[in-house]
């Protein structure tokens, strides 16, 4: 059996290896689970693989929050250790404790 890892967390604040922004993962696809049209859109220069996982972020840059879906060959660890002021994060989580977001699950 093939077992797949993440090597985030929900709830851990990621920033982008290429682009200018962060953000706090909410979920993860063990692999690509987007379109194909959304995946063909990625410059072919730095599309990245499918058989890896993929995180839902609640994603902000200096001037708008949104929501993005980021590959982990893309991301690295945000240690600024500054809170993300995305709007959905008080519906999403319900604290911040260090580093890292919580929902009431975790």
């Amino acid at each position: 059996m093939n077992l797949k890892k993440a090597k985030f967390s929900i709830g851990e604040i990621v920033k982008h290896k290429h682009f200018n922004f962060r953000g706090v993962i909410y979920d993860v696809d063990f692999e690509f689970n987007n379109s194909e049209e959304w995946y063909q859109s990625i410059p072919k220069d730095v599309r990245p693989r499918k058989n890896q996982p993929f995180y839902h972020l609640l994603a902000e840059n200096n001037e708008v929050t949104y929501e993005a879906y980021v590959s982990e060959q893309n991301l690295i660890e945000d240690n600024s250790g500054d809170p993300i002021r995305h709007p959905l994060v008080n519906e999403v989580f319900s604290e911040k404790r260090g580093s890292n977001y919580y929902k009431p699950s975790n």
